[in-house]
């Protein structure tokens, strides 16, 4: 009786397969054989190194060397262009630090009435320069965390990682590179008044690590705002009248207050605006805690405070100077920007304008008031 087709297939799937009859081992067969070996060897390879992102084993292997290579071919800064450094330098974020130094200028203007202007351009340069390390740092953490992605950074010149064809280690190098020319600078201060501005400096350059490094970076706490007032207002407007005045005094804290409050308020408005961005990749920020609504009465309440506290200390420690409180007044428009901003997404970019602008108005009238109780000597 014939086979039904089903009796068939069952027959063929359980005959052996037939073996592919092997090639004759001549030298030219044998040569291509090492050939196609050789190459699925190094696709596999390749395939690892790209699932992993690490190579297959302990041991140096050809792609370690094509990506030294390549790394070595980019330069130390892994493609950055003096343009891009500057962006990720950050200039219109200096605020936050020549602020600092033209307070303690003022203030050992008014109280000593002497002032070194050479060590007030060093002290500039310094500051300027912690700050962009702060600024560049801060970006390469972001980038390599994922918090920053062109879905929520629609700005190139805040997000140089993100839209630019430039190796993540170039920027840290930047970076590093930021701190070391400080502390070159630094040299010179120490010389001149000894190591108390240096170790205020190193607390300063470890909250700057914290701030943005470490498994778990203050950035990502609802004290980051903190953090970076009392660093910038108040750490380095102490360390800067020690340098300029020779005397290390606590009560420089106190007369920082506003400055402290101001920079602080910098970090508040830009999380305030990033609130869903940072709830995204778990960033726990003062604002995220506290929601917008609050976080917008909170930010008004400072802003007040900020104001109160310029007058209390002209009045109390400069009371002679109190004609110069009326620079306030020019604070007014920047200050009802952002009390009328939503502190959304959309104006983020307008409420960091406004915030920049208040600090420097607010700044420049409070060192006003301090400078016209004194009477200043221009040396070197």
């Amino acid at each position: 009786m014939p086979d039904t087709p089903v009796d068939a297939q069952e027959r063929t799937e359980d005959a052996p397969a037939v073996k592919a009859r092997p090639k004759a081992k001549t030298p030219k067969n044998k040569a291509q054989a090492r050939a196609d070996k050789g190459k699925n060897s190094a696709q596999g390879m390749l395939s690892a190194v790209k699932r992993t992102g690490r190579k297959s084993s302990g041991k140096p292997s050809v792609f370690d060397a094509v990506g030294e290579e390549a790394k070595s071919s980019r330069g130390l800064f892994g493609g950055l262009t003096p343009k891009l450094m500057l962006e990720l330098a950050a200039p219109h974020t200096w605020s936050a630090s020549i602020m600092p130094v033209f307070l303690a200028m003022c203030l050992t203007a008014a109280d000593d009435g002497m002032l070194s202007s050479l060590m007030v351009v060093i002290l500039l340069f310094i500051s300027i320069l912690m700050q962009s390390a702060v600024n560049t740092f801060n970006d390469y953490q972001d980038f390599v965390k994922g918090a920053d992605t062109k879905e929520n950074q629609d700005d190139p010149t805040d997000a140089v990682l993100v839209y630019n064809d430039v190796e993540p280690y170039g920027v840290r190098n930047l970076a590093v590179v930021f701190v070391v020319l400080a502390f070159l600078l630094g040299i010179y201060v120490i010389v001149q008044v000894g190591w108390t501005p240096l170790i205020i400096a190193l607390i300063g350059v470890a909250c700057l690590y914290l701030y943005s490094g470490g498994p778990k970076p203050l950035s990502y706490l609802p004290v980051g705002e903190i953090v970076s007032g009392v660093v910038m207002g108040g750490l380095i407007t102490l360390a800067s009248y020690m340098a300029l005045s020779g005397e290390f005094s606590l009560i420089i804290l106190v007369k920082s207050l506003p400055l402290i409050i101001g920079i602080g308020l910098i970090m508040f408005t830009n999380n305030t605006c990033d609130i869903e961005k940072d709830r995204k990749v778990g960033r726990a920020t003062l604002s995220v805690s506290l929601g917008r609504k609050d976080s917008i009465v909170v930010y008004k309440a400072l802003i007040l405070a900020w104001i109160l506290l310029i007058v209390l200390n002209v009045v109390i420690f400069y009371p002679t100077g109190s004609l110069g409180l009326l620079f306030l007044v020019a604070a007014y428009p920047p200050l009802m920007g952002l009390f009328r901003n939503p502190f959304i997404p959309a104006t983020r970019q307008a409420g960091m304008s406004a915030i920049t602008t208040a600090n420097v108005c607010l700044g420049l009238a409070y060192g006003a008031a301090i400078m016209l109780s004194g009477i200043v000597i221009v040396g070197v």
